[in-house]
């Protein structure tokens, strides 16, 4: 979003939003972070280690903008790692890169499954210890930062709140500041001096923390720019830092991410005519700089594609610029098929004494060339689904792509948001269509292929989507094609949540229908890009196999759910099958081999949530959840 037209951004949220409540188009708060959950372990490795470093209090000047490639915080800055570093959920943020605040844990999964209704202390940031035991209030000493609510997620309701606590010499956290849940605003500049000299210790710690309700992630909050420092005022807003305020634009023009046999065929057609982000000026006057941008192919051996050469762009005090780089790129190079191709792209402004911190003066970012489609950056902020609930009516989702030459369709890689409970029976269709009826001109729908009996995944994969392979490979043409999901009617399939990536610009190409075959598609109404990727090229590799049992027998259940001392495993089969019973958090718990009917002691287990797997005779895996209470 152009730098920042924030209040028209607001309107038109709240007018999507109220339109939203009258379509069958829905949005959802996530319930799940797959990208921290998948960096949980590398990541508690690492913040043991440099625990071990850091032994020592920090000193003042304190600061820190979450400009990082990291999804956790600094290791050498702060405590605990609950918060989800990102340059994605902030809008308009002062730099790039924010620390959020929702209500999912360290390990991307919400603090409570069960309930909904209780409000709580949910993420915290605390910071190491500072030492300000040689300073006392007549130092000036202010702790300033920014705090934005919502941002791209949900907003927090009046309930909500977010605190912070500064602790005192006796190791008490005392709160200092709070503010109620709101709509998106724009980030607001928050100035506190610090005054009490029980605060001056040499081990004075600072924590935030959002309170609000269990269940999902629906009360965001985003904070940037924390500073501490003496001989401050209350008019010592000035940050006197110039950084990158947000990811650039794409280097495609519509895609982020295709195959580059399919790129090479019409590169013209596919790359962008120029790339664009945006520098704030965060001083008190205006500063002149010398900015560039390059691509390098790093694919092999490094080779220079393009180099802006620096750029003199004038950038007034407090202001943000878009920066629009026109770019050529006269030569690609050519690579065997299914190659995986990338393309570095460099965006540089020249650091002097008065652009602050260097940090964010400069932005990687990678343009890849691999075996899938994609309109999305891999991340998601919110969850799409369609308001089928108790309707009885089927629900479809489909999204538009185009080859530049014929290919084969290999499977489907899609991010699934996690439900409560789990969706995972919720079965569903994969349908490849030529033409909708209503789209471009067409009166029919054309199927081409057709996967039924597929289910939810949610186990973490490469890039956190789940892949299902067809079972027939599908040879397309050069032209349009239209992948997605069909939720049958009359069934426990009411509605699936999909991530949404709502950093999206442009069309979403998505189309649905709930009123089955023969009905006009529908344009979808919401902004962002539903992520669901066409697998391309070469042989794939399914992130499960589908069935437990065969089509022909009946689906297998837990029994009673929830359960307190015993389960029961119900199937429709008299042979023994192999099941294994594992906590939230990916752990075994329960092994064995049962029968259909007969009892499974879970006394031992703690409270919480259990997910049971079960393994027949021909190793087909299939997964349940159950509650123990």
């Amino acid at each position: 979003m152009n730098a920042c037209k924030i209040i028209a951004f607001c309107v038109l949220c709240l007018l999507v939003h109220s339109m939203q409540l009258y379509a069958q188009e829905k949005t959802a708060p996530l319930h799940y972070n797959a990208k921290v959950n998948a960096k949980k372990n590398s990541f508690i490795h690492k913040q043991k280690s440099a625990a071990k470093k850091t032994s020592t209090a920090l000193s003042l000047p304190f600061f820190e903008d979450f400009t990082t490639y990291d999804i956790f915080p600094d290791s050498n800055k702060w405590m605990d790692n609950e918060v989800y570093i990102n340059n994605t959920m902030g809008v308009c943020p002062i730099s790039r890169g924010v620390a959020t605040f929702d209500n999912l844990n360290q390990y991307g999964l919400p603090y409570d499954t069960l309930t909904n209704t209780d409000f709580r202390f949910n993420d915290s940031l605390t910071s190491k210890p500072i030492d300000l035991s040689s300073l006392s209030p007549t130092d000036s000493v202010y702790f300033s930062f920014y705090y934005q609510p919502q941002g791209n997620g949900f907003y927090p309701i009046a309930l909500d709140s977010f605190m912070l606590y500064f602790s005192n010499r006796y190791g008490d956290f005392v709160r200092v500041w709070t503010v109620p849940g709101s709509v998106l605003q724009p980030f607001q500049l928050v100035m506190i001096p610090i005054t009490d000299t029980l605060f001056f210790s040499s081990s004075f710690q600072f924590r935030f923390v959002n309170y609000s309700a269990l269940y999902w992630a629906d009360a965001d909050w985003n904070i940037d720019y924390i500073k501490i420092d003496k001989n401050r005022g209350i008019g010592d807003t000035m940050i006197s830092d110039v950084a990158y305020t947000a990811d650039p634009t794409n280097l495609l023009n519509d895609y982020t991410a295709m195959p580059y046999n399919q790129f090479i065929t019409n590169p013209a057609g596919e790359i962008a005519t120029q790339v664009s982000d945006s520098i704030r000026n965060d001083s008190s006057w205006s500063q002149s700089l010398n900015y560039s941008f390059n691509i390098i192919d790093i694919t092999s051996s490094p080779a220079n594609l393009y180099n802006s050469g620096f750029n003199l762009l004038p950038v007034a005090a407090y202001q943000t610029v878009a920066t629009n780089n026109a770019f050529s790129i006269t030569t690609y190079p050519v690579y065997p098929p299914n190659t995986t191709v990338v393309f570095q792209n460099t965006y540089n402004f020249q650091s002097t004494a008065t652009t602050g911190n260097t940090i964010n003066d400069t932005i990687v970012k990678d343009q890849i060339f691999d075996n899938y489609l994609a309109y999305d950056d891999g991340t998601a902020e919110q969850a799409y689904y369609l308001n089928l609930a108790s309707s009885g009516i089927p629900g479809e989702v489909s999204i538009e792509f185009h080859l530049n030459k014929p290919d084969t369709l290999r499977g489907l890689a899609i991010y699934f948001d996690r439900q409560v409970p789990l969706a995972h029976y919720k079965e569903f269709y994969i349908n490849i269509y030529s033409t909708l009826i209503g789209v471009n001109g067409f009166y029919t729908d054309t199927k081409i292929y057709e996967q039924d009996f597929n289910y939810p995944g949610y186990i973490d994969t490469i890039n956190h989507f789940w892949v299902y392979k067809f079972e027939n490979p599908v040879l397309l043409p050069a032209g349009t094609f239209y992948a997605g999901t069909e939720q049958p009617a009359f069934s426990a399939s009411d509605s699936l949540y999909f991530g949404l990536d709502v950093n999206r610009v442009g069309s979403n190409h998505a189309y649905y229908r709930v009123y089955g075959a023969g009905t006009p598609w529908n344009p979808s109404l919401i902004a962002g890009a539903i992520m669901i990727r066409p697998l391309l090229g070469h042989d794939i590799k399914a992130s499960s196999i589908k069935n437990v049992i065969s089509a022909t027998e009946d689906k297998w259940y837990v029994s009673p759910n929830p359960a307190k001392d015993k389960i029961q495993l119900f199937f429709n089969t008299d042979t023994y099958i192999q099941y294994s019973i594992i906590d939230a958090l990916g752990r075994q718990q329960v092994q064995g081999n049962t029968q259909n009917g007969n009892t499974i002691n879970i006394a031992d287990l703690m409270p919480g949530v259990y997910f049971i797997t079960i393994k027949t005779g021909n190793n087909k895996t299939e997964t349940l959840k159950f509650i123990k209470i």
